[in-house]
């Protein structure tokens, strides 16, 4: 394996109560505070309500950036640091999901950079050395943002999905109350349960590369997890067991700590990623669609045993002696996970998209070369791969 070096500082305040500490963790950064947050549920859902009330009651001055999209753009973030450098603030609170916790991290990296576009950093233009300290109060278990270095942002105008990525973006303290995500829609449950999943087969558990087997064998068990909650937390929202295992495991699946020791690229993330930057899609619906089809185009004599090593450990599979024959049944075990169990649509067709920009897409996620993961993929590949899910 490769040598590494794993620290995450981010401190975590996990549980039903720990919403009535928010004040005193914003203190520690500042009096002047900019509220992150999405298309409005927070508002619905009586959040909102709280989380003003605790802040304004402790004599914190709030600022509000509502309206972030499913995927952030660039523009959103653009209008967060022209808010944060016009009212000097100190400390920005995301809440919500991977979205808005993105969104977040290109304000806080922006506003003290050189730059009022984020685009600039995201194109290597602007260096980015410092950012405004991020709390979180996450609202779904997906994508992981909350105790990790990176951001997604998506320019529509360039039909480009890309990002930004550094220690100084990581969130210093994240709470996470699983009764938050009762109200979060089976729909939404679903794309964000395969999304933690997708983050531990891409970064981590579908490589070519040694790893440690302790590491490996706790990445099974965090995908085995989202199998046996996703549905019921989809079943019975308001199940508190299943959705705080899905919160945790989310968190997990991203935080550094299960691909210490592998590099390589995330394969199905950038293809994903310009579907999603041309059609605005659902990040876990796309990265659904297109994982079993990854996995059946890439599926070889090499790739084979650690495919079926996922369908018997974590899928539960029975073991034959033809180990081919063993992945293919996991790969339809997958399958069957995404599509029946969680009920997400199988074909992009069926979201009204068809192949006229499979080209341009696969050329910009292979940028013209390779992606470098369990089996490597060229432009041509991805083309077959795009073509395979419709």
């Amino acid at each position: 394996m490769n040598d590494f070096t794993f620290q995450n500082p981010t401190k975590v305040l996990f549980g039903r109560n720990q919403l009535e500490h928010l004040p005193e963790e914003l203190k520690n950064f500042g009096t002047r505070v900019l509220m992150v947050y999405g298309g409005g549920s927070i508002k619905r859902n009586g959040l909102y309500d709280k989380l003003m009330g605790l802040m304004t009651g402790a004599g914190l001055t709030v600022f509000e950036l509502p309206g972030v999209e499913p995927n952030p753009r660039h523009t959103t973030v653009n209008k967060g640091v022209a808010i944060c450098r016009e009212n000097d603030v100190e400390v920005i609170l995301a809440v919500g999901g991977g979205s808005t916790i993105d969104c977040a991290k290109g304000i806080a990296a922006t506003t003290l950079s050189s730059s009022d576009n984020v685009w600039d950093l995201v194109e290597h233009k602007v260096s980015y050395t410092e950012a405004l300290p991020i709390v979180t109060v996450v609202t779904i278990a997906a994508t992981g943002s909350e105790m990790d270095t990176g951001a997604v942002i998506s320019n529509m105008d360039l039909n480009i999905k890309s990002g930004i990525g550094s220690p100084i973006c990581r969130p210093k303290v994240t709470f996470e109350d699983p009764e938050l995500t009762f109200t979060v829609p089976a729909y939404q449950t679903a794309c964000g349960s395969f999304d933690i999943m997708s983050h531990i087969f891409d970064v981590a558990y579908f490589s070519n590369q040694p790893q440690m087997d302790m590491l490996e064998r706790i990445q099974e068990e965090v995908l085995k997890t989202v199998v046996k909650y996703a549905p019921v937390a989809i079943a019975e929202p308001d199940n508190y067991e299943a959705r705080a295992n899905l919160m945790w495991a989310s968190s997990w699946a991203l935080n550094d700590f299960l691909y210490c020791g592998v590099r390589q690229m995330t394969a199905c993330h950038a293809m994903e990623h310009e579907l999603s930057a041309y059609y605005d899609i659902t990040h876990g619906l796309g990265l659904a669609i297109l994982t079993p089809r990854w996995l059946a185009y890439i599926l070889d004599e090499n790739t084979a045993p650690k495919i079926r090593q996922f369908g018997v450990r974590v899928m539960g599979i029975e073991a034959t002696d033809d180990v081919m024959s063993d992945a293919r049944k996991a790969i339809d075990a997958l399958a069957d996970f995404c599509f029946k169990t969680l009920g997400l649509e199988s074909h992009l067709s069926s979201l009204g998209i068809g192949e006229e920009n499979f080209e341009k897409m696969a050329q910009a996620a292979c940028r013209g070369g390779e992606l470098y993961s369990f089996k490597n993929l060229k432009k041509e590949d991805i083309v077959n791969i795009y073509r395979m899910c419709l």
